[in-house]
């Protein structure tokens, strides 16, 4: 479903808040069909492929193929697709270093009618990567990760309408997050006190992050006019981390933090607004409060905090559109930052993301885009607390099709990251150049 998501890296996989359609890269061609095939070759030139502080870079190439199904029945439509993305350093092939990056996405929804008042979808999305943008682009894990981490997003989605004023949508998401970097032990960490626990190793991404969140929300609809919904709505979310790894250690008190100290339950509770402005340009929004409580923390923290989703979009020229918008929400961070003071560790961060895209059909053959996304994490509790993470990407992209099946394109990524924790900082150049063909 996502190719630009796999293939370009990065910045489209950030902005995870522009609500693409099902099928938001397909040609007009392609989306008659029941289903196409299309691969992608490009070259490319990475300046920091480490994200890390001191860059090193490698020129490279990527191979792309991807299959699509969409089929349109009576009252159902389904859909699947399957992404591969592989990566070829050059650089890390003459530091005798394993070479090759490989990605993997599949995406699968089902609309259905039950009536004309009932429709359900259940859509799902399975990634296997490395690179942070792509598995998870909200948590403060800016950086390559090594191994085939996995991620899966689904929701569940049933729509009535009850009047014709007024109409429900309750929905359940749930979501997976399995990384490879793994096994921490009391035996082997070096967070604790020098000996015996000094000279291993920090904690890993598994115990840090890894973990299942689900949501259950219910939205009451009033369309007070044609173009018009305001709703009022609940939620409720749970994460429980799964690493069964220890995170921190209490020199004072000698006890060990776990994975599931970050274990927490969330009450939230908004207002939206949907909107037709005009019959190109449409409005849709969220905003309220969210309450966590961190139940299995030592400190049994509590907090009450912003929650938003707003977005505006505008199809101004046929094939042209733009989008902006901003969300507010908490995110999983892979900083555990204990804090001797006050037994503390980081347990989220509060983050702040505004985005903006656009895609223009410059000529009958030639497309160029433009996205952007800007995020501030704030980090809740432990040695960072209300330290923050400012991390921008920038993405420009020029595709030129000669003929409906095939096409050439060039672009340019950016990656920077501002951190108040040492060390954290870099900026990520990444240029590429390649052709596709579809069928």
């Amino acid at each position: 479903m996502n190719k630009f998501f796999v293939s370009v890296g990065l910045v489209a996989a950030g902005t995870a808040g522009l609500h693409a359609a099902y099928a938001p890269n397909l040609t007009p061609m392609e989306s008659t069909k029941i289903w196409s095939v299309d691969g992608t070759l490009r070259g490319f030139y990475d300046n920091n492929y480490t994200t890390a502080s001191t860059a090193k870079g490698s020129w490279g190439f990527e191979v792309s193929p991807s299959v699509q199904l969409n089929v349109p029945l009576q009252q159902t439509e389904f859909g699947l697709s399957y992404t591969y993305g592989m990566y070829y350093y050059f650089e890390r092939e003459s530091l005798h270093q394993n070479p090759i990056d490989q990605t993997h996405e599949v995406d699968l929804w089902v609309d259905h009618a039950f009536t004309e008042r009932w429709q359900g979808t259940v859509q799902d999305t399975f990634v296997v990567g490395q690179e942070p943008g792509l598995i998870d682009p909200n948590t403060s894990v800016q950086n390559r990760v090594e191994g085939n981490n996995i991620s899966n997003q689904g929701s569940l989605t049933l729509n009535t309408v009850w009047t014709r004023l007024f109409s429900t949508s309750v929905n359940y998401q749930n979501s997976f997050y399995d990384y490879q970097n793994s096994g921490t032990t009391q035996g082997n960490a070096s967070f604790g006190p020098t000996p015996p626990f000094g000279g291993g190793q920090d904690a890993s991404l598994a115990g840090l992050l890894n973990r299942i969140g689900q949501n259950l929300s219910l939205d009451l609809q009033w369309h007070v006019a044609p173009e018009t919904v305001v709703l009022l709505g609940g939620m409720v979310g749970l994460v429980n981390y799964t690493g069964d790894e220890p995170i921190a250690y209490n020199a004072t008190t000698g006890d060990w933090y776990n994975s599931d100290t970050r274990d927490g339950i969330s009450y939230f509770a908004y207002v939206g607004l949907v909107r037709s402005l005009l019959p190109n340009l449409s409005f849709s929004g969220k905003v309220g409060a969210q309450y966590t409580d961190s139940y299995n923390d030592p400190a049994h923290t509590t907090s009450l905090s912003p929650y938003g989703d707003l977005s505006l979009t505008w199809t101004y020229l046929p094939g042209s559109y733009a989008q902006v918008g901003f969300t507010e929400s908490q995110n999983a961070t892979d900083q555990a930052g204990y804090d001797g003071s006050n037994g503390q560790i980081a347990i989220y961060t509060q983050s702040s993301t505004a985005y903006a895209s656009i895609n223009h059909k410059l000529t009958s053959k030639l497309t160029g885009s433009l996205i952007g996304r800007w995020q501030n994490s704030i980090y809740h509790q432990g040695l960072y607390n209300n330290d923050s993470d400012n991390y921008y990407t920038l993405g420009v992209n020029f595709s030129y099709y000669f003929t409906p099946h095939f096409s050439a394109d060039a672009g340019y990524n950016l990656d920077y990251l501002s951190s108040q924790i040492p060390g954290n900082d870099y900026t990520r150049n990444r240029y590429y150049w390649g052709v596709s063909a579809a069928f």
